[in-house]
């Protein structure tokens, strides 16, 4: 990267986001973003009060309803547009499938959607629309696994987009995410725009607002290293 924009590449931006026009894009990001915000932070709660006294167990239903819920959102809106992840946007504005304007736009819908998301997730469970997370995750090995998560989330978005299929490319990143969620310290938040918005849940996957600052260098620093093996892997025959 950056890659030639020729007809395969057109037909992977089409699982990242593609080149669809504005207002489907933007709507289908901030729609796509808004239930998987939905999703995973309600699952919490239900998981939580279904299961108070085993975390463990209310953790493995938060991880399937989250990879299930990924595996059909991408799926339904993958010929539109199905990043759901600023950073996802970013990488396919690095590979020229994104004018600046269309990435502006994406995340923007991306960051609105997920903030819509946590209020109506609140707000189905009949708590108050916002509250302040106060759960501390960010230590060091929880910070190396948020890296080594992301990470690992934009190369099996891109390896796998290459086959332009959004139904493979859902199976891939919604299996990913339920073992990440797992085999990762931090349970892999590995999304900007989702991490922002479980500072305002101060539920089972709320995360305090210092904790988030926390995963978001950690995720960032995750773009770099995904645009390299990318370019490394693609530059072998």
């Amino acid at each position: 990267m950056p890659l030639p924009v020729d007809a395969h590449a057109t037909t992977t931006a089409r699982t990242m986001p593609a080149r669809s026009e504005p207002a489907g894009m933007v709507m289908a990001e901030a729609l796509g973003s808004g239930l998987l915000v939905m999703t995973i932070i309600g699952s919490g709660i239900a998981a939580d009060r279904a299961f108070p006294a085993s975390p463990g167990f209310a953790l493995l239903v938060n991880a399937i309803a989250t990879g299930a819920a990924l595996t059909a959102l991408i799926a339904a809106f993958g010929h539109v547009s199905a990043a759901f992840n600023p950073l996802v946007t970013l990488l396919a504005r690095t590979q020229r499938h994104l004018s600046t304007w269309q990435t502006i736009a994406a995340v923007g819908a991306q960051l609105v959607g997920a903030g819509l998301g946590v209020i109506a997730a609140n707000a189905m469970f009949a708590l108050p629309p916002l509250t302040l997370a106060s759960t501390d995750r960010a230590t060091g090995a929880t910070s190396l696994s948020e890296t080594i998560a992301t990470l690992g989330l934009l190369l099996i978005v891109v390896l796998s987009g290459c086959s332009g299929d959004p139904i493979r490319v859902g199976v891939a990143v919604g299996g990913y995410i339920t073992a990440a969620m797992w085999f990762t310290s931090s349970t892999a938040f590995a999304n900007p725009a989702v991490t922002l918005a479980r500072i305002g849940t101060d539920t089972f996957t709320g995360i305090a607002p210092d904790s988030a600052s926390v995963f978001l260098a950690a995720q960032v620093l995750a773009l770099p290293i995904a645009y390299l093996l990318v370019r490394l892997i693609r530059s072998n025959p």
